[in-house]
């Protein structure tokens, strides 16, 4: 543990020298309890910042039951998440707070070519938006790459990139499109690290980027 609250503290650093910019900051927890050789008990917690820290976007809390079809490779999860978004008002400093109840459900597929581990995960939401009910698709697809070892076990450096599609069933399809790089670092079989850069391409033609810390913890 002495050496997790070590790279935390390296970590850490980088939040404050952003404090006054507008590059936003995403702290991210990962959690995956195995009940058994078939479920899994999935949970996260999402805190976003509009800046560095300290300037609240949106708290989302996930959980769901997953179930492995093949050992290692093959899960469907049927999950629940609660989002508080705090949106900013037009051409104003007040916010405006969004709450939302999302049911959803995924299935995530997992493969190796050579060094390289790939997994692609589809999920739709139900999503209900105050007094809206909206439906969305997404498809999520990673590529883990080890740096030092030739494969991701403890003490391995490795990069890891993504990208993930959201699809709205009606209106306006295309909603947003987000693009990852990172860093990540496996400490344990329980646990790693990464710290990296996503850009968003958003449904109104803007983009934003963002800082992302993110744990993972398996247990």
């Amino acid at each position: 543990m002495k050496k997790t609250y070590f790279l935390l503290a390296l970590l850490w650093p980088m939040l404050s020298i952003g404090q006054d910019s507008n590059f936003g900051n995403w702290l991210i927890y990962f959690g995956n309890k195995k009940i058994d050789a078939k479920w899994n008990w999935h949970h996260e917690v999402q805190y976003r910042n509009y800046n560095a820290i300290g300037d609240l976007e949106q708290l989302l809390l996930r959980t769901g039951i997953g179930y492995n079809l093949t050992e290692n490779n093959n899960n469907v999860l049927l999950g629940y998440g609660y989002i508080l978004s705090e949106n900013y008002i037009a051409a104003s400093n007040d916010k405006n707070a969004v709450n939302e109840h999302r049911i959803y459900q995924q299935f995530i597929t997992r493969q190796q070519i050579n060094r390289v581990g790939i997994q692609h995960r589809y999920r739709f939401e139900q999503r209900f938006v105050e007094d809206d009910f909206k439906l969305r698709f997404r498809y999520f697809l990673v590529f883990n790459i080890p740096l030092n070892n030739a494969e991701i076990v403890d003490k391995t450096l490795y990069l890891s990139t993504y990208n993930e599609i959201f699809l709205n069933t009606k209106n306006n399809v295309f909603d947003r499109n987000r693009l990852y790089s990172g860093l990540g670092y496996r400490l344990s079989p329980s646990l790693k690290f990464e710290i990296g850069y996503m850009n968003q391409f958003l449904a109104n033609k803007t983009n934003r980027d963002q800082l992302n810390l993110i744990t993972f913890y398996n247990f």
